[in-house]
């Protein structure tokens, strides 16, 4: 069972301006670190395409990536199992600080194989990103559970937005200490993850996993359940889990074959980086909204929600797939979906086990969803082969249709409790 109401939840006004504090906390580290992120994945194509020699290995720079974040995620967890969410979390930016000096390093020799290390090591930055929403979750109230996450999910618009413009300043520190080329931007992700490192070892104190603990009377001597063994033992977990992995590789299908639909169909890059610039809008830019209801109406209603958003962009991207102003929208309306599943989802995951085995659970959460994430992209390029862009989107309905399915199965179940 976890908490009720009244035991955490019910929650002193002490715990409550803990809370508060922890939340804000994780969001300014969330906005620093997503600029070193972002400043990372802007030239971490181009730079895999400098090193090997062929434009055909640039893709390796956000596979590796994508990858690490998925290996990285249970390690992390299990971290923050035991030593609480300010270490692990700590530990996963000093790891991407890592990575930026790693990258380099692997440029200045120069070493493909290095920098793929070093691409799969930056991982650790967008595990610990991802792993922070669930920070925001551990100490908050049942009826502002969505909502707390959801800013810390929204916090991460900043630096998705504001570190690939990092590219050209960070090119003219570079040439000035005489880094390799466009090696420069990743002196501002070292910094960044430093800032981050530093924000979570002194500030996020108390630790907000430790304290929820202590508040439930758990015990340093209980021994909580393992991630899998928590889905094999809670239908409901099992279903959060599911949801948020096909949510995201429903969005990551679609993303990652817009732009060469669009390419190979007359638009100027202009118009291909407007559509992703709206669609990473759409990811985020609402996550409040959505936290918000999540808390006031539920969660399956607004992972349902999602799932309606979800289906109006495939079928826009399936009926009118040669209109880029009705793909466009499609991939906004991708975004908004993505945004209510995985928040909705994420806060479903949180009520449905206790405190102390949710890091377990949390973690295999995110490592099926970056794995997800991972096997929509490298199918999607086949399918959009195949079937081209239509018929990408009228595949990509099959997901949304597991989910829905599954959450129409689990509703009885849910509504008892």
């Amino acid at each position: 069972m976890t908490e009720s109401p009244t035991a955490l939840a019910g929650q002193s006004a002490d715990v409550q301006h803990l809370q508060s504090r922890i939340v804000w906390v994780l969001v300014a580290a969330q906005v620093v670190g997503g600029l070193g992120i972002g400043a990372t994945v802007s030239v971490g194509a181009l730079l895999a395409a400098e090193v090997s020699g062929a434009d055909a290995w640039s893709g390796m720079a956000s596979t590796m990536s994508t990858l690490g974040a998925a290996v990285l995620a249970l390690p992390l967890a299990r971290y923050a199992r035991a030593r609480g969410r300010r270490v692990a979390l700590a530990t996963g930016s000093a790891l991407a600080a890592a990575s930026a000096v790693l990258l380099i390093v692997a440029a200045a020799l120069p070493s493909f194989p290095l920098l793929l290390l070093a691409f799969a090591l930056a991982g650790a930055g967008t595990a610990t990103n991802l792993q922070a929403r669930f920070a925001a979750s551990d100490l908050a109230s049942p009826r502002h559970r969505g909502r707390d996450l959801s800013l810390v999910v929204w916090s991460t618009t900043i630096g998705s937005v504001l570190g690939p413009n990092l590219i050209e300043p960070g090119e003219a520190v570079g040439r000035m200490l005489g880094l390799p080329a466009l090696t420069g931007p990743f002196l501002f992700a070292l910094a960044a993850q430093i800032v981050t490192v530093l924000v979570y070892a002194v500030l996020l104190r108390p630790d907000p996993l430790l304290t929820a603990r202590a508040a439930l009377g758990a015990t340093t001597g209980e021994r909580p359940r393992l991630g899998f063994a928590t889905l094999r033992a809670t239908p409901l977990a099992r279903f959060a889990v599911g949801a948020v992995a096909l949510s995201h590789a429903t969005m990551v299908a679609i993303m990652a074959m817009t732009p060469v639909h669009l390419h190979g169909h007359g638009a100027s890059l202009a118009v291909v980086g407007l559509t992703i610039s709206l669609h990473i809008a759409g990811m985020f830019s609402l996550s409040p909204v959505f936290g918000w209801l999540s808390d006031r109406v539920g969660r399956l209603p607004v992972l349902l929600g999602g799932q309606g958003l979800l289906l109006a962009s495939l079928v826009l991207a399936w009926l009118a797939s040669e209109s880029h102003a009705a793909v466009t929208v499609s991939l906004v309306l991708l975004g908004f979906g993505w945004s209510a599943s995985t928040i909705a989802g994420s806060a479903l995951l949180v009520d449905s086990v206790p405190v102390t085995d949710r890091p377990g659970v949390q973690g295999v959460s995110d490592l099926l969803m970056n794995i997800a994430g991972a096997a929509g992209g490298a199918l999607s390029g086949p399918v959009l082969t195949m079937l081209g862009y239509s018929g990408l989107g009228a595949t990509t309905m099959v997901l949304v249709g597991v989910v829905v399915l599954w959450a129409v199965l689990r509703a009885p179940l849910h509504r008892r409790r």
